[in-house]
């Protein structure tokens, strides 16, 4: 059983392939199409299809269009409501259910020789649940929270053999998703975007308005909330060019209110669940990695399991999983590498086309922590490219934790705002020695509070709340990084790395050798590793950082 999925319908528009019940391959069009996102959250956009991607899905499998069994499209249209039915007071919106009905016949002239019959649509929260819930290997309750998908913005659930049972959904225009927007978009970021801008400053504020903010946004005895109009221009001056106090205290209100209600839905969903020890979450609302780590420290379940692409990105993983476990059962999710890769000769290829100057080490890990231990900025380009929008030691900018004036470094190469934290990797078998919280943490999606006694060895990734978003590595998940983190251990005494994502602020994470050596090439970066080889900026450019 061939099934490719396709996300389109909102943002970050994604491909994803499976084959007899196994992940092949998934990535995002942004990293083909080099646009942040893929393209903007608005109506007229949903005909804008993941053609690059859902291209390079199949030609790595050796697939031709013609010879998949199906096609899973993240959305039904059939279950959307008009306008005003939804109360979104968006005149436009039924372009995006014309286009949604119209998507078998754009996917088979995107992709020739597609049979538009074997399109199937998946309503939008099922593909987010699965892309969590069958990713795992045992039964758990499901909780999926997100803007919205066709008529609904929440879904609470429990999958028991594979098959999905449905215990809540709150209709629209209730969502804490667009909650979250729309006091992203009045403190002047770019809102379906730059959420997480809002998550790191609300740790600077008070949540001194959390008191009205209970009586507006409340969970509900049937599994679901309500949220009602929220005047923000009455609780903060809206942004104009200078962020405040106010504006701190506004996003810290806003953050401790969400993880309020996450934690009553969530009490919710265990006992209409029956009690499964497992949780496992998908939606955006699920890439709030301090809502997570609460949730996980207070929460009923044992284990909480996010989908390390929880984004709209994922419900092409998860609409292509829920046709495929119709015919079958599906292998559990085993790691987020899952997008573009190049062989060692390729990479080579591509340096001496590039005309850079090059060699290759006994060992490129062992060649980058030597740098890394001299506080000097690494380009880590191994393997893969990761589905999702965290770097995990695949495309990672890597640098020196010990360091005070590193954070800042790191986000003047990015050209990011220097309230943003930035995040540690460190070696599994030594984390427990340094941070308490949700273990293992593969994918950076929880925060963890960093121990009293290291905060000061590892100032450049301990945000101002005592707190780190920890990546774990596992040597027998990720040898070469594992290696890495072992060497600049023996040169300095720290099992720990700062990992951010190898790109510059409004791009996507890079992607291709080409893309990796235009950012070494523009930023004060010392060291590109690619694959197994080694490119020194003072060798490459005839001068040091």
């Amino acid at each position: 059983m061939r099934v490719l999925g396709i996300n389109a319908i909102f943002h970050d528009p994604s491909a994803a392939l499976i084959v007899d019940g196994r992940v092949v391959a998934a990535a995002e069009e942004e990293r083909f199409s080099r646009r942040k996102h893929g393209k903007r959250p608005v109506p007229f956009s949903a005909w804008e299809l993941p053609e690059l991607s859902a291209a390079w899905c199949l030609a790595s499998a050796g697939l031709r269009p013609d010879e998949v069994d199906a096609v899973a499209y993240s959305f039904d249209p059939a279950l959307t409501e008009d306008a005003a039915g939804l109360g979104l007071n968006d005149p436009w919106d039924h372009l995006r259910v014309d286009y949604a009905r119209r998507a078998p016949q754009f996917l088979a002239a995107a992709l020739p020789g597609l049979d538009p019959d074997r399109v199937r649509f998946v309503p939008h929260h099922v593909a987010h649940a699965a892309s969590a819930g069958l990713a795992v290997p045992e039964d758990s309750a499901v909780l999926v929270l997100d803007g919205r998908g066709e008529s609904a913005s929440h879904l609470a659930g429990v999958y028991r053999d594979g098959a999905l049972t449905t215990l809540a959904a709150q209709r629209l225009p209730h969502s804490l998703g667009l909650l979250y927007e729309d006091l992203t978009r009045h403190l002047g970021f770019l809102h379906s975007s730059d959420e997480y801008k809002v998550m790191a400053l609300a740790s600077y504020g008070t949540p001194r308005h959390l008191g009205l903010l209970r009586e507006l946004v409340r969970a509900t005895d049937d599994g679901g909330f309500t949220v009602e109009r929220i005047d923000w221009g009455a609780l903060a001056k809206p942004f104009t060019g200078r962020l405040t106090d106010e504006h701190a205290d506004l996003a810290a209100s806003v953050q401790a209110r969400l993880e309020e209600v996450l934690l009553d839905l969530a009490r919710w969903t265990y006992d209409a669940a029956g009690g499964p020890g497992t949780l496992t979450m998908a939606g955006g609302t699920a890439l709030n990695c301090v809502a997570n780590a609460r949730l996980a420290a207070e929460g009923p379940f044992d284990r909480v399991w996010v989908q390390p692409a929880a984004g709209d990105s994922g419900t092409a993983l998860g609409a292509a999983l829920t046709i495929a476990r119709g015919s079958g059962p599906v292998a559990p999710f085993t790691g987020a590498d899952l997008g573009r890769g190049w062989s060692d000769e390729e990479l080579e290829a591509e340096l001496r086309r590039a005309g850079l100057p090059h060699s290759r080490p006994e060992s490129i890990a062992a060649e980058a922590a030597r740098v890394l231990a001299g506080n000097g900025i690494v380009a880590w380009y191994q393997g893969r490219s990761e589905y999702g929008p965290r770097a995990l030691g695949h495309r990672s900018l890597l640098a020196h934790p010990g360091d005070r004036d590193t954070q800042t470094r790191m986000n003047d190469v990015k050209g990011r705002e220097q309230f943003r934290p930035i995040a540690p990797m460190v070696r599994a078998e030594r984390f427990a020695e340094i941070f308490e919280g949700v273990f293992p943490s593969p994918y950076m999606l929880f925060v963890h509070t960093v121990r009293p006694e290291w905060r000061d060895r590892i100032p450049a990734v301990t945000h101002v709340d005592g707190t780190a978003r920890v990546q774990t590595v596992d040597a027998e998940d990720s040898p070469l990084v594992a290696a890495m983190l072992a060497e600049f251990d023996r040169l300095t005494g720290l099992p720990v790395v700062v990992n951010t994502s190898l790109n510059t602020a409004g791009r996507p994470m890079v992607d291709t050798p080409r893309e990796a050596m235009e950012l070494f090439g523009s930023a004060p970066v010392d060291l590109l590793a690619m694959g197994p080889f080694a490119v020194h900026r003072g060798e490459a450019f005839g001068a040091a950082r």
